[in-house]
């Protein structure tokens, strides 16, 4: 067995042969290495496969022996400092290179498809061949420098990835704004590195949690420079996770192509800061302050993730703040001590958003032929509904991805946020309550995000219709019964950003003949021709939904288990453990089988309430041709504003401004640095500059003056004579 743990190294650099193939065909044989572009997508999923292979044979073996093996390899010596590079695998790197490897591998296979007709399909294969290697090399490596090395490849993978299609302005601002978010965090995860190798003189994962379990009772370690170490390496976790305040990238991530955004920004790049905390668990506990502190960014991060994606129109800006909160889920549960809990959802979190991810990729290429090939357009759920029964397969797989990360048994996320929330009531009654009402609003907007899609009719033929701003009444409401002010052709074709409320009570212009137009489109929904319809995605695109799919239904049962009326995470309390452990976990994994049944009644409870709320503002029966009655009543006359009203516009406002945190880092950050960038050129030219060039410029004029009284010329003597003389009697006389 140990032999076998010899060849590990080779996982992470099993995709680099494409990178490297890819690298020398376009440099010495472009043009047939262009013309025969899709072959090289085969290579590229058959690498991962052996990756995944050795990554599931290792976990076997770590399942039967509890194995850990580490191997390194001395870089650098220098008399007492020797920096060595290895890996480390043990239970933790096994899961996570399953994780990474099964959906590296479905995201290729669907990427094949999705990026077919891309110029830059060659360049996006070796973009995410290298991204592969360096998440593989992260979750292998063996110390905290071979970490921040990796680390920094991944966020350059991200912002190579993000910024895809560069020559889109809001693509290559996407880019730069997570690549500057990724430099706050990243610089603190580089000063909390160089801390405790200050402190413990050693970067090894095994000496740091030596050290850390004898600190406490030794009182020549500073623990203020303690905290403030673990603090700052927890800022690194932060802005990769997207954890509050360091979230603002990930939504404008969603510039890159879907197939990325599934890959990194769901199941895998976004999950690193919470395996950094996995992987430095031992040290972590020992501080009970930062665990507080973990956990208190875990609990804002659910809820304002929540709270941001109720109003959310572009579908995969949903998804990514739904990202986040599930994020935030898992920060609370590595902040209160529930390890396993952490790691449980953070894999079937994986596998139920990229299913959800890759699903919306599938939705925006059957509207495409509708839209055209804008992302405003193409991802505006505005535009959608209706397009359950022109997209079946992928209709029947988004919902269940929903449902799961709705938490609704016995789907994959049940079974893991069901245990977050049964521990953070444990923890904290506070918690509990921010944490529970959030999976009631997760299963709003999640649903929500099913209904304007899937449900209603197809509301983009009402803009193809409507030729002009008169004659458009498409007015309908994201929150169902309200029609907006100025939701007319213009903000339909834009998809837009432009601020319009959709709380406001003043209506759109409706035209006289509405009744007759209904009939108009009715007579157009059903014309034969369907090529302009939405259709469903070709059978390479839907074989990685459908084994995601599977996932969903399957993979909460690897870590429950009922034994004698105790509920287990069997797999994940009996092998996934931190592989150094000093500590005692703080809660326990094991729970009584009527306590879990009575917590699951409650959180089922409260998903299926927010299911129904979603379906009353959302569902056909408030469909717009169900409420044309009250749309012409509305017409009539402005109804009055009631206290809900008023409390359902706030709410919009918030959410859709994401919540005025970009208004707010612009108005501080980027205009209050530019304004003091102003004033120090104005302090440089105009007062450090001015007082020396006021010095040369006095001097000149003192020269241009003395020049005349040496002259030699017997007039300008006699000049100055007698100026001289007038002043001393005027001096004198006065």
């Amino acid at each position: 067995m140990e032999h076998t743990y010899q060849y590990a190294w080779v996982i992470p650099f099993l995709p680099l042969p494409v990178i490297m193939s890819i690298g020398f065909g376009l440099f010495l044989i472009p043009t047939a290495t262009k013309n025969l572009r899709r072959i090289w997508a085969f290579p590229s999923v058959l690498l991962l496969n052996i990756a995944m292979v050795f990554s599931v044979y290792l976990s076997i073996q770590q399942i039967n022996g509890s194995f850990i093996y580490q191997y390194l390899w001395s870089w650098t010596i220098n008399n007492d400092f020797s920096l060595e590079f290895g890996y480390l695998v043990d239970p933790l790197t096994s899961i996570m290179l399953i994780l990474i490897t099964t959906i590296g591998i479905l995201v290729l296979i669907y990427s094949d498809d999705y990026m077919s007709h891309d110029e830059g399909y060659l360049r996006f294969f070796v973009y995410i061949s290298f991204f592969n290697t360096s998440m593989l090399g992260l979750v292998t490596s063996s110390n905290l420098i071979q970490i921040y090395f990796f680390w920094e490849l991944v966020g350059m993978c991200s912002y190579l990835l993000i910024g895809f299609w560069f020559t889109r302005p809001l693509a290559a601002s996407a880019c730069q704004k997570a690549f500057v978010t990724n430099r706050v965090g990243d610089f603190g995860l580089l000063l909390g590195i160089l801390g405790f190798f200050w402190i413990t003189g050693s970067l090894e994962f095994r000496d740091l949690f030596k050290i850390a379990n004898n600190w406490i009772p030794n009182s020549g370690i500073n623990s203020l420079l303690i905290t403030l170490c673990a603090f700052l390496l927890f800022l690194g976790a932060v802005a990769k996770s997207a954890q509050f305040p360091l979230h603002v990238w990930l939504p404008d991530a969603m510039e890159g192509p879907t197939p990325i955004s599934a890959l990194i920004h769901a199941a895998t790049m976004v999950a690193a800061g919470v395996f950094l905390l996995a992987r430095l668990f031992p040290l972590f506990i020992s501080l009970p302050l930062i665990m507080s502190f973990i956990s208190l960014v875990g609990t804002i991060t659910l809820f304002l993730g929540a709270t941001l994606a109720l109003a959310q129109i572009d579908i995969k800006r949903s998804l990514a703040y739904s990202t986040m909160s599930q994020l935030g889920y898992m920060m609370l549960a590595l902040g209160i001590g529930s390890y396993q809990a952490a790691l449980f959802h953070l894999i079937t979190h994986a596998y139920s958003k990229a299913l959800l991810f890759l699903g919306s990729g599938s939705i925006i290429h059957s509207m495409e032929p509708l839209v055209g090939y804008s992302p405003d357009k193409s991802q505006n759920m505005v535009l959608m509904g209706g397009l359950r029964k022109y997209v079946p397969i992928t209709r029947t797989t988004f919902l269940w991805g929903t449902l799961s990360l709705c938490g609704i048994p016995p789907l994959a996320c049940f079974w893991s946020k069901d245990e977050i929330l049964s521990n953070s009531w444990l923890y904290s009654p506070i918690f509990g309550i921010i944490a529970s009402f959030t999976a009631g609003l997760t299963a709003f907007y999640m649903f929500r995000v099913y209904l304007l899609t899937f449900d209603g009719y197809l509301r983009v033929h009402f803009q193809n219709y409507s030729s002009t701003k008169e004659s458009s009444f498409y007015s309908i409401s994201l929150w169902g019964k309200r029609i907006p002010k100025e939701v007319n052709r213009d903000f339909v074709l834009s998809g837009s950003n432009s601020g319009v409320s959709f709380f406001s009570q003043n209506t759109s212009r409706i035209h006289g003949d509405t009744r007759n137009r209904i009939g108009s489109f009715s007579t157009y929904f059903g014309a034969k021709n369907t090529s302009v319809y939405p259709h469903e995605t070709g059978n390479t695109m839907l074989f990685p939904l459908l084994i995601l799919f599977l996932f969903t239904l399957f993979i909460g049962s690897i870590g429950i288990h009922f034994d004698n009326g105790v509920m287990e995470l069997t797999i994940l309390s009996k092998w996934l453990t931190p592989s150094i452990n000093f500590f005692q976990q703080s809660l326990n994994s094991s729970i009584n089988s009527y306590e879990f049944f009575t917590n699951a009644i409650s959180s089922v409870s409260l998903a299926i309430f927010g299911l129904f709320i979603a379906y009353i503002f959302y569902g056909s029966a408030y469909s717009f041709f169900q409420n044309l009655d009250l749309i012409n009543s509305l017409v009539k006359g402005n109804p009055k504003k009631t206290f809900l009203d008023q409390v359902k516009k706030r709410i919009y406002s918030w959410s859709y401004n994401r919540g005025y945190i970009d208004i707010f880092y612009t108005r501080i950050f980027i205009l209050g640095i530019r304004g003091l960038t102003e004033l120090m050129q104005f302090l440089d030219k105009g007062v450090i500059d001015g007082i020396t060039n006021g010095v040369g410029l006095a001097g000149f004029c003192i020269g241009e003056e003395i020049k005349y009284v040496g002259g030699g010329r017997i007039s300008s003597y006699l000049f100055f004579f007698l100026c001289y003389v007038s002043i001393f009697l005027f001096l004198f006389l006065s």
